[in-house]
């Protein structure tokens, strides 16, 4: 009889959750629109543009401001330490999730009204509410890949309804108990802490970094450069943005690059082409600092990093790092030259309230493992047969997945992963010990005679965290089922006959398989700027 351990056909009738998708609704939510989510009530209509602008400042303010470590830092020492810094790890009063190598730094844009004639900026009522205090309305988590050369970008929509841990308040230091908002609310109530410790609870991935940027800075950016140059097909004349321009090319100040970058009502009016605006004026920003005709101008070249250095929040960590800062600098370098990818956490309207949203599941959290599971270089595994060697694709890896916990449903659960990263999972089971004790640690097993066995087993220890050792020699399982899997197989799995099935004998030290196919929900929210002149 089979074990309830496996939860395959049986369990599928009777069970719609496991313990890795603890109440995810199996019900088809909508495809995601590519329009941004359902305004809220809350906030106003201009908060969303303004606010990712900030972020994607934040982005470039990072790097920008150690271009001058390109041609010495200590000339620059002076400028360097007029970052502002705020330190944050007593106020996170939750546990962290461990740190995999990655480097993954959020990037906050402050609306705050106080000072520096920022209160000029947003409508009326908010000015006046919010005079003297700070508000942000997107989220922006940097990740940068252990070895350094591969970005991603995730926005996290500010009205999203989540689930807030307990925190402290920013200036009061007092503790605020869990609640379930828009994950906005954690910045305006708790500060960057409790922002931190919120998105760490929510998606399990460590948050090694933090920068924020006001209205003030984006503006001292733009005019330390001598202005920025952008093209139009047509003018503007808006009065929400306060912004005149005619069709051509123009050099924008500070003031004008701001209304330029909110600016709503201009071409189709959507939030998906003002993000594609905003990306290639970034990028002409980054690409303006990180010329020639900067670096290499001694009158010029330090009083554009004062002004980046003094437009920015940090944490100690990061702003008494040079050698971090250079890793980010580069690595903004390498993404904009690329086309830098925005992707936006899948959402689906909130069934409690159509002016929020709700994140996509399953989707959000491959995304997420696809962060968590980026922990190493890859390095091609030796062979360890005769036989010459070729390319092995998960979708010619044959797995039978084997419960060795006490977990109900982890059997299918491993195996889903699995199925949508391409493996051909050929069966689920439970592997019980002679002694009747759960399995510690996951296995990987191949038969002793299939001479290809190591090598197909090592493709799958590849993605399996943390990896084991593949073994030869395989196991005789407690009980066995068949296998459906929740996605179509690919070409390549069907030629799949004649080559060996590998055994994962999932043990209690199992954590994730590793994600490098994102849901097209994922895939289809991912930005690039588009990097055309329309002058020419």
């Amino acid at each position: 009889m089979n074990d309830y351990r496996s939860a395959s056909l049986a369990d599928r009738r009777t069970a719609q959750t496991d313990p890795g998708h603890r109440g995810t609704r199996r019900a088809a939510s909508p495809p995601p629109p590519e329009d941004p989510p359902p305004r809220s009530h809350r906030g106003g209509g201009n908060g969303n543009g303004k606010m990712r602008i900030l972020a994607w400042v934040a982005i470039a303010t990072t790097g920008l401001m150690v271009a001058g470590s390109l041609t010495g830092y200590t000339l620059y020492r002076d400028a360097f330490g007029e970052i502002k810094q705020k330190p944050l790890n007593e106020d996170i009063i939750n546990p962290r999730p461990a740190d995999t190598g990655a480097l993954n730094v959020l990037l906050v844009g402050s609306d705050t009204r106080a000072g520096d004639g920022n209160a000029r900026y947003g409508q009326e009522t908010a000015r006046k509410a919010d005079a003297g205090g700070k508000r942000t309305d997107t989220m922006i988590l940097m990740h940068i890949s252990p070895n350094r050369d591969e970005a991603r970008l995730i926005s996290f929509p500010r009205d999203s309804m989540v689930q807030i841990p307990r925190c402290k308040n920013e200036t009061t230091k007092q503790e605020m108990p869990p609640r379930r908002d828009m994950i906005n609310s954690a910045y305006n109530s708790g500060g960057i802490a409790c922002t931190i410790s919120t998105l760490e609870t929510l998606t399990g991935i460590r948050i090694n970094h933090f920068v924020e940027v006001d209205f003030s800075g984006f503006k001292n950016i733009v005019d330390a450069l001598g202005g920025i140059e952008i093209c139009l097909k047509s003018g503007v004349n808006d009065k929400a943005s306060k912004l005149t321009l005619p069709p051509g090319k123009s050099l924008l100040d500070g003031e004008q690059a701001l209304g330029y970058v909110r600016l709503r009502k201009y071409g189709d009016g959507s939030d998906i082409q003002r993000i594609k605006r905003q990306q290639n004026f970034l990028t002409k920003v980054v690409q303006k600092a990180t010329s020639g005709d900067l670096l290499t101008n001694p009158a010029k070249l330090p009083g554009f990093i004062k002004a980046a250095a003094q437009s920015v929040t940090m944490d100690p960590d990061l702003a008494e790092d040079p050698e971090r800062l250079l890793e980010i600098a580069q690595s903004a370098q390498k993404i904009t030259a690329g086309g830098v990818k925005f992707t936006l956490i899948p959402w689906t309207p909130d069934p409690e309230n159509e002016n929020r949203v709700v994140w996509k599941q399953p989707d959000a959290n491959e995304l997420f493992n696809a962060i968590k599971s980026d922990t190493e270089v890859p390095t091609p595994e030796p062979s360890a047969s005769t036989a010459p060697k070729v390319t092995i694709k998960p979708e010619q890896v044959q797995v039978q997945v084997l419960n060795g916990t006490t977990t109900f449903g982890k059997a299918k659960e491993v195996a889903d992963m699995l199925s949508k990263q391409g493996f051909k999972v050929t069966g689920v089971g439970n592997y019980t010990a002679a002694d009747g004790q759960p399995q510690p640690t996951t296995q990987i097993r191949y038969a002793k005679r299939a001479t290809t066995g190591a090598d197909y087993a090592n493709v799958l220890a590849g993605m399996v965290t943390p990896k084991p050792a593949p073994t030869a020699g395989k196991i005789t399982p407690s009980t066995t089922d068949a296998y459906i899997s929740p996605v179509p197989l690919p070409s390549e799995g069907a030629k799949a006959k004649g080559t060996p099935v590998i055994q994962l004998i999932v043990g209690g030290d199992f954590k994730a398989v590793k994600v490098t196919k994102l849901p097209d929900s994922v895939n289809n929210s991912t930005i690039t700027a588009d990097q055309k002149n329309v002058c020419t």
